[in-house]
């Protein structure tokens, strides 16, 4: 069994898990909303032994790397922060409800490579430029910033469609098994509050590795120049709340702003622009 079949095997865990969150969001079972978070985890584990699977493989092949350097594996990075960082919310405040909404966003990012043309399963060669220790932290601490962000996007986008109808008074029995609008609000704010800390320490990261690789800490390539777009929205996003008292509408539109910048500067940026980062691409 190779690391592929693992990550296929977790990607259909993580399937159950969801529908198991949608049984308990239907029944209103306790004992079917704790299924649900066993099986999240399970198959957050599950993906974890992939990972560790396909780094003895990139042994095998003589790369001693960690497998993070083209699409198909940052994609299953996304899938793997985004469902550490819900889990890990889900326990802080026992809201199993939302894991219904957010857990779709990492079955989707584990299902992308095979919906996305040309992105191969294969061992690629490594360039001398990713031939670096600094490559993997700096893509370790983007992506768990990303996942963080992707969780805040979700909770943003449940607040906009909860909020009216909370203060209408007038709510299904989903909409009522959901937190608060100010609940939502505060823990996307408490999310993106992780994100952004690792996301500067991912472009720090990439800094140094760009310096070791190309003799420059910033060239103004397109992923380096959406990388601050995306850096400056969410800290516009922290400034706006902490000294303007930005929340609700207003913070929820900045941060799925935030996130569709993010997105671009993931996908966009290796998949239609050209530039230094073009070998996170499809290979």
């Amino acid at each position: 069994m190779n690391s592929v079949m693992v990550f296929n095997i977790s990607l259909g865990i993580f399937v159950l898990a969801e529908l198991f969150y949608i049984l308990y969001l239907a029944k209103r079972t306790e004992g079917v909303g704790r299924i649900a978070t066993v099986v999240a985890w399970v198959g957050f584990g599950v993906e974890t032994v992939a990972f560790l699977l396909r780094t003895f493989e990139f042994m095998l092949a003589k790369q001693m790397r960690l497998p993070l350097t083209n699409l198909y594996e940052s994609l299953l990075f996304f899938a793997w922060s985004m469902a550490l960082v819900y889990l890990l919310y889900e326990r802080k405040y026992k809201l199993r409800a939302l894991g219904a909404f957010i857990l779709p966003l990492a079955i989707l990012a584990l299902a992308a490579p095979y919906y996305i043309p040309g992105v191969t399963t294969t061992i690629p060669k490594l360039p001398p430029a990713l031939q670096s220790a600094w490559l993997e932290w700096h893509v370790m601490t983007c992506f768990l910033g990303y996942g963080a962000f992707g969780v805040g996007a979700i909770l943003s986008l449940l607040y906009l469609v909860k909020a009216p109808r909370e203060a209408r008074g007038g709510m299904g029995a989903v909409m009522r098994m959901l937190p608060s609008a100010d609940m939502l609000d505060e823990i996307c704010y408490r999310v993106i509050l992780v994100g952004v800390p690792l996301l500067t320490a991912g472009i720090v990261l990439g800094a140094v590795w760009a310096n070791q690789a190309w003799g420059t800490y910033w060239s103004w390539d397109p992923k380096e120049t959406w990388a601050l777009i995306v850096w400056i929205i969410y800290a516009a996003y922290l400034h706006a709340r902490i000294t303007r008292g930005w929340r609700g509408r207003k913070a929820a539109y900045l941060a799925l702003l935030g996130f569709a910048a993010t997105l671009f500067c993931y996908l966009g940026v290796n998949l239609l622009l050209s530039g230094l980062h073009s070998y996170g691409g499809r290979g």
